[in-house]
């Protein structure tokens, strides 16, 4: 219930930062909130510890990818959906890629719910609530849209093709192929440090 508190508080102090950077853009116009969540301590309950947070009514939608097997495909069409996206892009780039805001779900522009991955287990002393992976299937799907544009994010597709040309060429210049294969692919794979999630 702690971690839950701190996972989404954490995010939405991020959400801060990006609306203060988005809303004097021209044309960004309304953006995502991710609503407050308080830890309440109930001394005489059988549950000590409960959390609390404002009721969202109204269609409640999510956002942003889950995992390969969820991509929510309404995102890109709505307003709300391409905020998401963007405020996904955003927090990358703003953490150099060593932290994404995941599950973003919620009734129009207000999110609740959501998760984080990150890409060390102690980054900036944080402990994420979802896999590593997250952030892998984020740079492998994410598809820039106007508000990416507007915030000036550099495009992920363009700097991860870089990345495999270049390491197709180092493939071809090694006389010999066959010790290439079992060194790097593999031994970037296995020492991945997944953090339990919780969902």
């Amino acid at each position: 219930v702690t971690q839950e508190c701190y996972v989404q508080n954490t995010a939405r102090e991020y959400a801060k930062i990006y609306a203060a950077e988005a809303e004097p853009l021209e044309g960004f116009g309304e953006v995502p909130e991710i609503i407050p969540i308080f830890l309440v301590h109930r001394p005489a309950n059988n549950i000590p510890y409960a959390t609390v947070e404002e009721e969202l009514v109204g269609e409640f939608v999510k956002y942003s990818v889950r995992d390969g097997k969820e991509v929510n495909f309404l995102r890109r069409d709505t307003e709300a959906g391409q905020k998401c996206c963007t405020f996904q892009h955003w927090v990358y780039e703003k953490t150099n890629g060593s932290l994404l805001v995941t599950d973003l779900q919620g009734v129009g522009m207000k999110l609740t719910d959501v998760g984080i991955a990150t890409l060390a287990k102690g980054y900036k002393g944080f402990k994420g609530n979802c896999s590593i992976s997250f952030i892998e299937q984020f740079r492998a799907l994410h598809q820039c849209n106007k508000y990416c544009e507007m915030l000036g994010l550099k495009s992920l597709r363009t700097s991860h093709q870089k990345q495999r040309k270049t390491a197709a060429l180092k493939s071809k210049t090694l006389p010999n192929s066959s010790s290439m294969k079992k060194t790097v692919p593999k031994k970037a794979r296995e020492p991945r440090d997944f953090i339990a999630s919780e969902h």
